[in-house]
C-alpha cells in the first residue's frame, strides 16, 4: 500500500472509476427513456473517427482522436434519427444498423492503414490501456502533495476528471427540464421546453463521456458503464435521485473491485498472470446487475412491490 501501490494501481483505479461515473450518470436518463443501447452504439461508432482522426494529423495525441471520436458519435446520432424518421422502424433496428457498420467500417479501416508504429490497433480500442496508466514519478502518498510529481500524472486522469465535471454540471443545471422531458414528454411540450433538443443534449454528453473514457478504459467498460450500474440502480429503488446515487455506487464498486480481482485474484487462486482490468470491471458490473435482479427489492412488477 506504498510507493509500489500509488505509482502502479491508484491511477488506473481512479481513471476507471471515474470513467464509469462519467457513464453512470447519463446512462441513468438514457435507461428510463428506454435509449440504453445508444452508450453501446457510441462506443461503437467512435472507432472510424479516432481512425480517420489519425489518418488526418499522423499523431495519436489526446484532443485530435477526442475530436474525430466526437464528430463520429454526432454523425452516428444524426444517422440513427434520420433512418428512424425515413424508414420509420424503430430506435434499436435503426442503432444496431448504424453501430454495425460503422464499427465495422473503422476496423476496415484500422487494418488497412498503417498504424503499426503506434498504440493504435482493435485490440486497444476494445480493451483500452488502462493497465498501463502509471504514475512514473510517484514515490510514496506523499507524491499526491508533490506538486512536480503531480505534473507527471498520466493526463488520461485530469481529462476524464474534467469530464466527469462537465457531465455532472450541465446535468445538475438543466435537472428539471431534464426530469420533466424523460418521464411526461406531452406535458413538458406544453410548458414550452425543447424536448427534441433536451433529447440531442443528452445523447451529446453520453457522448462526450464516451468518447472521453474511450482511450483510457476502451469500449467494453464504456458499454457495461452506460447499462449495468443505472439498470442494477433502478431494481433498487423507484425514486429518481436515490437511483442516481445507487448507479454512483454500483459503477464505482464495479470499478475498484473489478481492477483489484483482475490484478490480483489470479494471484490469490495460485495462478502467475493477471486478467484484463478493463473486461473482469465489465464483469463485475454484470455480476452486480444480476444481484440486484435476482435480490434487489424493485425487481417485482410494480403492483406486486412491497410497500
Amino acid at each position: 500500500m506504498g510507493a509500489e501501490f500509488v505509482a502502479l494501481s491508484l491511477p488506473p483505479i481512479l481513471i476507471g472509476t471515474l470513467a464509469a461515473i462519467a457513464c453512470a450518470l447519463p446512462g441513468n436518463f438514457l435507461l428510463l427513456r428506454r435509449q440504453a443501447l445508444i452508450g453501446d452504439a457510441i462506443s461503437h461508432v467512435v472507432l472510424p473517427g479516432i481512425v480517420l482522426a489519425f489518418l488526418v494529423t499522423g499523431t495519436v495525441a489526446a484532443w485530435p482522436m477526442m475530436l474525430g471520436a466526437g464528430a463520429a458519435a454526432l454523425v452516428a446520432v444524426l444517422m440513427i434519427e434520420t433512418i428512424r424518421r425515413l424508414g420509420r422502424i424503430e430506435p434499436g433496428a435503426a442503432m444496431g444498423v448504424v453501430f454495425t457498420t460503422m464499427f465495422a467500417a473503422g476496423v476496415l479501416l484500422l487494418e488497412q492503414s498503417d498504424t503499426s508504429g503506434v498504440h493504435l490497433d482493435v485490440q486497444h480500442a476494445l480493451y483500452g490501456n488502462l493497465e498501463s496508466l502509471i504514475w512514473l514519478e510517484a514515490t510514496g502518498w506523499d507524491s499526491l502533495w508533490d506538486v512536480q510529481a503531480l505534473a507527471a500524472l498520466p493526463p488520461e486522469l485530469p481529462r476524464i476528471a474534467l469530464t466527469l465535471l462537465v457531465v455532472a454540471v450541465v446535468m445538475l443545471l438543466s435537472w428539471r427540464p431534464l426530469v420533466l422531458s424523460t418521464f411526461d414528454e406531452g406535458f413538458a411540450r406544453t410548458l414550452g421546453l425543447p424536448v427534441r433538443a433536451i433529447g440531442v443534449g443528452l445523447v451529446s454528453l453520453a457522448a462526450l463521456a464516451a468518447v472521453a473514457a474511450f482511450d483510457a478504459v476502451g469500449s467494453i467498460i464504456v458499454i457495461a458503464m452506460f447499462i449495468c450500474p443505472p439498470a442494477a440502480a433502478r431494481l433498487m429503488t423507484d425514486r429518481l435521485g436515490t437511483q442516481i446515487w445507487w448507479s454512483l455506487g454500483f459503477a464505482t464498486l464495479s470499478a475498484v473491485l473489478g481492477y483489484v480481482l483482475a490484478g490480483y485474484g489470479p494471484l490469490w487462486l495460485g495462478g502467475t498472470h493477471a486478467l484484463s482490468a478493463a473486461g473482469m470491471i465489465a464483469s463485475v458490473s454484470g455480476v452486480i446487475l444480476l444481484l440486484a435482479a435476482l435480490f434487489g427489492p424493485c425487481r417485482a412488477p410494480a403492483g406486486q412491490r412491497p410497500g
